[in-house]
């Protein structure tokens, strides 16, 4: 990588001079002719090292190197000083300079601290990088697949979750809508803030507008307090909102006025409170459908769905079937103190065949079933539910009109190889196709 290096020091000669010595050693070099124009440039361009001199008009060297530890204190500063000057540049160091060097400079022992001071950076660098990795593998901990359409779930949620824009999550129940706001708020700016779930459809009309909005002393029976509603604890952060296609039209009115302009009364009360919270909602229902039957506000529907994340059905995805089941196994063995460490193929073959109308938390349920029933250390067909074998055609592969060839083949060649046990002589002999096509096929299409 190129670092860039900003030199700020009042004497014209020195801070071109060292600028020229930087720049053929292939360093982006900046220049700055005091502390306040060097503490200007490092709030609005990246800067990896300061090299700064002690006396200088405006801002001196001292004041800059306490407002830089101050506010970027991963930007190494080394300290341009006199002879008569050394005291104060130990002070300097003692307040957070890397390092100093005097003047008439040494350019030899200049580079060499350079390189140091960078080698510093370079490891910050690594580290912060590192961190946000792991913050972003951690934020997506609980959503599992490696499925095509999950990639750009993946890629949409990180694509969106720094911006303060409205999400609205669409699908079926079960899929895992709550899981996908949990990744946009953690992947957010706003991840240290609040985030504040309500089910709307859990509370009738009165008691959401109460829960959203809070309420006043007095405003109803029962309401002996003031009492502060969701969207205010969510202040700086997030709310989700889940099922919000269940709300009232009285509700809506409201929400719609908080996406707007940002305020709202509690319930029996008259001041006006401002709030920053930005909205995630989720729904299983088909909200233009309810728009056009005048139960949910065109204009409200606008606002949540600035951007949608449509999440598919696992019947949709069933490639990721493997992935979810171990994790599961995993969870559900280690709940159970069980030694349940895998699924047989003809069990697995029935997970594949199933339609999974609930979807995840159906399959969720299914394999903590197994664990719990399972007798050994692999989960057999006779552990699994009675409505998931009773629908066991594992001898049928089914392939959706309008699928690709590509798929189609993907289809038959992994359902044949889970029927024959993963016996690759076996598939490719009951395919008619021989073991160097299958083996390329399996490859290609990533069923190893």
């Amino acid at each position: 990588m190129t670092f860039s290096i900003l030199i700020a020091d009042d004497e014209k000669n020195i801070r071109e001079g060292l600028g020229k010595a930087l720049e053929m050693e292939g360093y982006e070099v900046l220049l700055a002719e005091d502390g306040q124009e060097a503490f200007e440039r490092v709030g609005d361009e990246e800067v990896d090292l300061v090299i700064a001199d002690l006396k200088m008009p405006r801002m001196s060297g001292e004041e800059l190197l306490r407002r830089l530890v101050d506010m970027h204190p991963t930007v190494p500063v080394i300290i341009l000083t006199g002879h008569g000057t050394i005291e104060s540049a130990v002070q300097a160091m003692r307040a957070g300079a890397f390092d100093f060097v005097t003047k008439p400079v040494n350019l030899d022992r200049f580079s060499l601290l350079v390189r140091r001071a960078l080698s510093t950076r370079e490891l910050v660098l690594q580290h912060r990088h590192m961190q946000e990795e792991l913050d972003k593998r951690r934020s997506f901990t609980n959503i599992i697949g490696t499925s095509s359409q999950m990639k750009r779930i993946f890629e949409k949620i990180q694509q969106v979750a720094p911006t303060r824009a409205s999400v609205l999550v669409t699908g079926e129940s079960g899929v895992g809508k709550e899981l996908v706001a949990d990744a946009i708020h953690n992947l957010s700016g706003r991840k240290d803030r609040p985030f504040i779930k309500v089910h709307c459809a859990a509370l009738s009309e009165s008691l959401l507008e109460s829960e959203l909005f809070g309420h006043e002393k007095g405003a109803f029976t029962g309401a002996v307090s003031r009492r502060r509603g969701r969207f205010e604890l969510a202040n700086g952060g997030s709310i989700f909102l889940d099922e919000i296609g269940e709300i009232a039209p009285s509700v809506q009115i409201k929400l719609l006025r908080v996406l707007q302009e940002k305020t709202f009364e509690r319930v029996g009360g008259e001041e006006t409170i401002e709030v920053d919270v930005r909205v995630i909602s989720a729904t299983n229902r088909d909200l233009k459908n309810d728009i056009a039957v005048g139960n949910f506000r065109e204009d409200l529907y606008y606002r949540l769905n600035v951007v949608n994340i449509d999440v598919p059905p696992l019947r949709e995805r069933k490639d990721d079937i493997p992935l979810l089941a171990a994790a599961f196994i995993r969870e559900f063995a280690k709940e159970n103190n069980k030694p349940v460490e895998a699924i047989d193929p003809k069990a697995r073959a029935a997970l594949y065949a199933y339609s999974w109308p609930g979807n995840i938390r159906e399959l969720r349920n299914c394999i903590e079933s197994a664990v719990v029933m399972c007798k050994g250390t692999i989960i057999q067909l006779d552990d699994l539910p009675p409505g998931i074998t009773e629908s066991d055609d594992s001898d049928v592969i089914r392939v959706e009109v309008g699928a690709t060839l590509s798929k189609a083949e993907r289809e038959v060649i992994r359902r044949t190889l889970l029927h024959y046990n993963g016996n690759k002589s076996k598939t490719s002999e009951v395919l008619g196709i021989g073991r160097k096509t299958l083996h390329r096929k399996i490859k290609e299409y990533n069923l190893e």
